[in-house]
């Protein structure tokens, strides 16, 4: 059989089902701070915080900024964590299978940090992408291109595991292999933009990563 291909995984809506969480937090900073977009919280997924800001808020006064800023670090330092069903258990198992993996988010390092820490995750990825190594968000690929180079791996031998339509683009836009959750948008409205669609990781094996990987 063919090396198994590393896998990257994006966080929130893939690792941890915190998607709705977000999106109700979002909302309502966008209509507070006036940032003027429809769905506002689908619009910014897999965006970096800085981008937010100069994209969306860069009307706002300096103190606007300053309390919107802390408002997402307090939410963040709280917020559930909860996880997408068998995603601990298949990092645990492709972890055991020596597959080489990483974390490529646009979250901040201290609400990764605390997702690694709530569910006993040290050593499992061979590096973190976060936001505080990232200039520019998904879609730009660079975010999984670093992740891969990190890892000494080509592109074409990533499997990314995605669920926004942003994170998506990023891993098709990287040459990369793109296996899409259906825990934020619609299994048909992502079909055709991925090579496979999975609700969540509840029975995913061994043997349905290997054929992702031929």
């Amino acid at each position: 059989m063919k090396e198994f291909k590393a896998a990257l995984f994006d966080m929130d809506g893939v690792i941890v089902d915190t998607e709705p969480i977000y999106d109700l937090f979002w909302e309502q900073a966008g209509e507070r701070y006036h940032a003027g977009v429809d769905n506002f919280a689908s619009v910014i997924k897999g965006v970096t915080m800085p981008n937010i800001i100069a994209k969306y808020f860069s009307k706002c006064s300096t103190e606007e900024i300053e309390r919107l800023i802390s408002e997402v670090e307090h939410y963040e330092a709280i917020m559930p964590l909860p996880p997408v069903a068998g995603a601990m258990a298949f990092l645990r198992l492709l972890h055991e299978q020596g597959v080489r993996m990483g974390l490529v988010t646009s979250s901040g390092r201290d609400k990764v940090d605390r997702a690694i820490a709530l569910y006993k995750l040290e050593g499992v990825f061979g590096t973190i992408v976060a936001a505080d190594r990232i200039a520019e968000g998904k879609p730009n690929p660079l975010c999984y291109l670093l992740a891969a180079r990190d890892l000494d791996v080509a592109p074409a031998d990533c499997i990314v595991f995605e669920d926004s339509f942003n994170g998506i683009r990023a891993g098709n836009a990287a040459g990369m292999r793109v296996v899409g959750l259906s825990t934020t948008n619609p299994a048909e409205a992502i079909a055709d933009m991925v090579y496979d669609v999975i609700p969540d990781f509840e029975e995913i094996t061994t043997e349905r990563y290997a054929e992702w990987c031929k």
